[in-house]
């Protein structure tokens, strides 16, 4: 691979986003205070009629998709048998959705009697007729668009839970949502932010048992405090809120459990930050032990340094915490990674399962998160049992099982100086879904290679003062110079990719693994039909041999694909169904580069749809336009160096998140290369007066001077010009290096 700039495929991070040109939002239903109830309606649906029951005895009725996993454990695995190694050939597409939005979409369906339910973009719910594609109701919470500029990562929604006749979800902007699920018709929506002066958002789904709907949050890069809450199914009364990290603990502390955290943090206003922490995905309810785990996130800022100066392990940061599923009540933890330094979220997929470890039967707890360790532990009591990297990991050697901790590898610190390290910030896993398959003892992982540079905060290394800044990210990372760091250290740069495993999770060892040029792919669902099913960056979605990896089956859905497959079966009919649309937490990548050529993204822009398919299915999926990739020739004013170094590093610390590393977007927001004349002359008023707010580009007047947007905008155009006399043959690859009229 060429290494003048491959820092597109490597550098990318989870990632803010700012949406606009696109999908319209409308304005926000607001006026809801903390924890305030809108009137509650009686509910009568006989839609959607799912209780613990049903979702316990799922494996009684495997042509429902009927929670989030498919059952309570979550292992994500088909007992249908008809799409099969010998009649996949004949899987065809029996009917598809348009959804109307050019964003990622990651959202699991619920299938419920026929009935499919699903989200969209902006938190659009849907229910539709799995058998036909049919649109029985939608409901739009009417995010305000201005939200988008808290989001991480992208305005994206993972979708809904089934129980009791109602359907609940989540909004970006927090709000939770009781809907009736035969009418779609509102019973009660409650705002679950605590403090609204912080960027909160909420994109993952809720977990229902025990007549609570469970629910967490994100944010923390922006600098939130981590919570979940449980809420009464019929009334949205909040029955328990659990922090998982401690606040200021001069206003005392909220149980035990939070004055036992607090003693792992140092520093004088570590509080200040917010702490992070946030469960913005895996919640796993467990009807064994009446458990809630919960998986939590990384800390704010990223750098320990900066977040917990004197060291701490920074509970429950990068940990698994089981709590009691009625009182909220702490149980026990699992921290994957102490002293938290790179982003290392443990709030990937987690299952459930009975397997036989060391030669006793144990229910255990199944995770690969960022790390790069796949974990087995004890769900009885939190003891790790095993931990095999099934990644390439250079950040820790090995975790010691007698300890339960990771060993630190000291070759990679970069408390002095920056280097790349093993995963990156989107990790060696994400949340992409695993599927487990506890007869073949393997699970199926998206896994993936993708290194970052990581280095302190220049300006925090010669000041020794860090402020959070509430208007952009806080990571206590330097980003203003990435690409410099980036170009003086090619030499050491790991080689990204994607590979999609069958993984034993007991020894360690990878039976098969599927290598994929681009690292961010979709979710996977394994079958007892002998197939595994994933869409990928490539926007291929295959089934491949569950013994062999080999590829048996495959179609073009010419879009990039993150969310994860389901199959269900309707009138003796199996069905298995996808969301298509990428982008997410890999909006920083940008663009990539070759040799990922073929990559969806790259020769169409994004098209968000959902795909069913059956046996003999015969539709066809129309061939989208080719993306025009033409930038135009730019009118360059007459900036120094300094102004272009200084739009370098505003650009990288609040345009980068979303429009891309460089300045190359990946296709679903704007390439700001691309602008028109217009835009052009409109770019200080879109950048500080937010005049499409409403849209989602919140306006930048509270944190960027004219100034420093005019220097935005002179980078803006240096990087479109080296790029435009590239694609010419005028200049052999961009230089990254900026020369302006002299200083």
């Amino acid at each position: 691979m060429n290494k003048s700039f491959p820092i597109f495929t490597v550098g990318a991070i989870v990632v803010a986003v700012l949406i606009y040109f696109f999908y319209n939002s409308k304005e926000s239903q607001g006026g809801v205070i903390e924890d305030e109830i809108s009137s509650p309606i009686t509910s009568s649906s006989s839609v959607g009629l799912i209780d613990d029951k049903r979702i316990i005895e799922a494996e009684g009725e495997p042509e429902n998709w009927i929670a989030h996993g498919r059952t309570y454990e979550e292992q994500r695995f088909s007992p249908l048998t008809k799409i099969n190694k010998e009649s996949v050939s004949d899987l065809g597409l029996a009917w598809y959705k348009d959804m109307g939005t050019n964003r990622a979409l990651e959202a699991t369906p619920i299938v419920v009697d026929g009935i499919m339910f699903f989200t969209s973009t902006w938190s659009r719910v849907y229910a539709v007729e799995a058998k036909t594609g049919k649109t029985l109701w939608s409901f739009d919470p009417e995010v305000p668009g201005e939200w988008a500029r808290k989001a991480c990562c992208d305005i994206v929604n993972r979708g809904v839970a089934v129980y009791q006749g109602k359907v609940f979800f989540a909004s970006l902007d927090g709000r939770l949502f009781s809907l009736n699920a035969e009418t779609g018709e509102k019973i009660w929506e409650v705002d679950t932010i605590t403090d609204r002066t912080r960027a909160y958002t909420i994109t993952g789904a809720p977990r229902v048992a025990k007549g609570k709907v469970y629910i967490g949050n994100g944010g923390a890069e922006y600098g939130v405090r981590g919570y979940v809450t449980a809420y009464d199914t019929e009334t949205g009364e909040q029955v328990w809120r659990f922090f998982t990290v401690p606040g200021d603990p001069s206003l005392g502390f909220e149980d035990p459990a939070m004055e036992m955290a607090a003693k792992t943090w140092k520093g004088t206003n570590w509080w200040e930050f917010g702490g992070g922490g946030t469960v913005w995905n895996s919640i796993v309810y467990d009807p064994d032990f009446n458990n809630i785990y919960l998986g939590v996130g990384n800390g704010s800022p990223w750098t320990r340094e900066i977040r917990s100066p004197g060291g701490g392990d920074n509970l429950f940061l990068a940990s698994i915490v089981a709590v009691d599923a009625d009182t909220g009540k702490y149980k026990w933890h699992y921290q994957t990674t102490p002293e938290d330094n790179w982003d290392y979220t443990a709030v990937q997929d987690m299952a459930l399962a009975d397997m036989e470890v060391d030669g006793e039967k144990k229910k255990v707890l199944l995770q690969a998160p960022k790390n790069g360790f796949f974990y087995v532990i004890d769900r009885s009591n939190g003891k790790v049992l095993r931990a095999h990297p099934f990644a390439a990991v250079t950040w820790a050697t090995h975790v010691d099982l007698e300890t339960g901790r990771p060993v630190e590898n000291p070759e990679v610190d970069y408390s002095e100086n920056g280097s790349f390290v093993l995963p990156g910030p989107l990790g060696a896993h994400n949340w992409q879904a695993m599927s487990v398959d506890l007869d073949a003892g393997l699970v199926y992982i998206p896994a993936q290679e993708n290194a970052f540079f990581y280095a302190i905060d220049e300006n925090y290394k010669k000041t020794g003062i860090y402020k959070r800044n509430p208007g952009r990210w806080n990571m206590g990372i330097e980003m203003s110079s990435l690409a410099q760091n980036v170009l003086s250290n090619l030499e050491s740069m790991p080689e990204p990719g994607g590979f999609l495993k069958a993984f034993d999770p007991l020894t360690g060892e990878t039976k098969w693994s599927v290598p994929i040029p681009h690292y961010w792919n979709g979710g996977v669902l394994g079958t007892a039909g002998g197939l595994v099913f994933q869409g990928d960056a490539l926007g291929i979605f295959s089934a491949y041999d569950k013994e062999t990896g080999e590829r048996l089956w495959e179609f073009n859905t010419y879009t990039s694909m993150l969310a994860p497959p389901i199959s269900f079966e309707i009138d003796g009919e199996q069905y298995v169904s996808i969301l298509t649309g990428s982008g997410g937490g890999d909006l920083f990548g940008g663009e990539p580069l070759p040799p990922i050529e073929i990559q969806a993204s790259l020769t169409y822009n994004n098209f968000g749809r959902l795909l069913v398919f059956k046996l003999g299915g015969q539709k066809e999926l129309p061939i989208p336009d080719v993306r025009d990739k033409t930038i135009p020739e730019q009118v360059l004013a007459d900036a120094s160096n300094d102004q272009i170094r200084n739009g370098e590093s505003n650009y990288n610390q609040y345009c980068a998140v979303c429009h891309g590393f460089v300045v190359k977007s990946a296709g679903g927001l704007p390439d700001l290369r691309k602008m028109t004349t217009d835009t052009h002359d409109l770019f200080n008023k879109i950048v500080l007066e937010g005049i499409l707010g409403s849209n989602g580009m919140a306006g930048f007047a509270d944190v960027l001077s004219e100034d420093d947007v005019d220097n935005i905008h002179h980078y803006v155009r240096a990087r479109a010009h080296e790029d435009r006399e590239v694609s010419l043959g005028n200049m052999e690859a961009p230089q990254f290096t900026w020369y302006g009229v002299e200083d």
